[in-house]
């Protein structure tokens, strides 16, 4: 929070733009990130852009980056869009100001890429952060953060200077790339390798001590079972000889743990068929990466906290009703994954059957996210609009 009365005391204080009323024509949304691309949130909103209804919003995007595939070329068409990669942030605000949007929407926080200097600049009456951060922008003059009842805990406002208003049951949407969409379901590893293989396609930078602990008592304790971990810094001897260590110096034996570097995203989906079970780090789970293991049919074992970030798995397996492997403490992660590996013909099962629960979940409905999405946004704005700058009306 430090850093966005930092900025706010840079650009001096700004005063709410007039809104427009809300009643009298389409509230113009406009959404920032420099990962309008083949990226966790490009991925995550393209399809909730061409889904937005143009009777209720007109759709804006900000581009912030110069790199352009088959993720930005979605968005470009489902939007207004704008490259504003070579534009500071003066110029950045100006453009908003000049399109007239209502409700200005940051998907980036304080990741590579941001334009949150240009939100301390107010270029639009209703400022919220979504999506792409898993906390504060710390700005004053960000209204409200997007999270859902399953992000949050009693301790949460107190981590975050922006409102906090709920689109429930999830924030996500969940849309499956092209080359998942039929990526079929492999039998179970385990009924032909003879032992069970849990998996973990996550960010190294996710590991920490407290997960090596919690994976090597599961390892442990499940005769003959092995390990898969796939990320990009597998590449590197030096980081592969580290974590082996870590393994190795909890009494697991370094054959058991398989390290692979990066694959195509295409070729990632067909890697899932050497895992049986998957394994979410703590605090920070998975986003995206616990949606494609979840789609290719492995249960994840997750430890949810208090923390926002700690919270993702465990809501995407809400939202698609399969509660199962969400853990209270650090022991039961280690005895959920004990348990759910002791019952191969009950796992065969949930392998068969996690897709389809996807599938009608809330979490995969395009339609139905989109109208809430608007319904809430729309809702704010009149909000403010009748209560003025303080949103409460306190």
């Amino acid at each position: 929070m430090d850093w966005g009365r930092w900025v706010s005391s840079l650009v001096g204080h700004r005063e709410r733009p007039t809104l427009k009323p809300a009643n009298g024509h389409p509230l113009k949304i406009g959404y920032v990130s420099s990962d309008f691309c083949q990226h966790t949130v490009g991925l995550f909103i393209k399809d909730v852009l061409g889904a937005h209804d143009r009777a209720l919003v007109e759709v804006y995007t900000y581009h912030s980056s110069a790199g352009f595939d088959w993720v930005t070329k979605i968005v470009q068409e489902n939007s207004h869009f704008r490259n504003v990669s070579r534009l500071d942030d003066l110029q950045l605000a100006s453009q908003i100001e000049n399109d007239g949007i209502d409700i200005l929407i940051d998907l980036s926080g304080h990741t590579k890429g941001s334009r949150l200097t240009a939100f301390a600049l107010r270029p639009a009456p209703v400022l919220i952060s979504w999506l792409g951060y898993f906390a504060t922008t710390g700005l004053p003059c960000m209204d409200a953060v997007l999270l859902d009842a399953g992000h949050v805990t009693p301790e949460t406002q107190l981590n975050f200077s922006e409102q906090i208003l709920l689109i429930n049951p999830c924030r996500f949407y969940y849309e499956p790339v092209s080359w998942a969409v039929d990526q079929p379901i492999t039998p179970l590893p385990a009924l032909h390798n003879g032992y069970v293989t849990f998996g973990s396609f996550n960010n190294t930078s996710k590991l920490n001590e407290s997960v090596y602990d919690v994976w090597s008592k599961i390892l442990l304790s499940v005769k003959n079972s092995r390990l898969l971990l796939k990320w990009r810094t597998f590449v590197d001897p030096e980081v592969v000889r580290f974590v082996k260590g870590k393994f190795s110096s909890r009494g697991v034996d370094p054959s058991n743990i398989q390290l692979e570097c990066a694959s195509f995203h295409a070729d990632l989906f067909k890697e899932y068929a050497k895992v049986d079970i998957a394994l979410d780090p703590f605090p920070f789970t998975g986003g995206l990466t616990s949606c494609e293991a979840l789609w290719m049919g492995l249960p994840i074992v997750t430890l949810p906290q208090s923390r926002v970030i700690s919270r993702q798995t465990s809501t995407i397996m809400n939202t698609i009703g399969y509660l199962e492997t969400i853990a209270v403490n650090e022991a039961d992660y280690v005895a959920k994954a004990i348990d759910i590996a002791a019952n191969l013909e009950k796992l065969s099962l949930t392998r068969s059957s996690m897709r389809q629960k996807m599938q009608v979940s809330s979490l995969m409905d395009l339609n139905g996210f989109a109208k809430n999405l608007e319904n809430t946004l729309i809702d704010y704005y009149k909000l403010i609009e009748k209560n003025g700058s303080n949103p409460n009306g306190n």
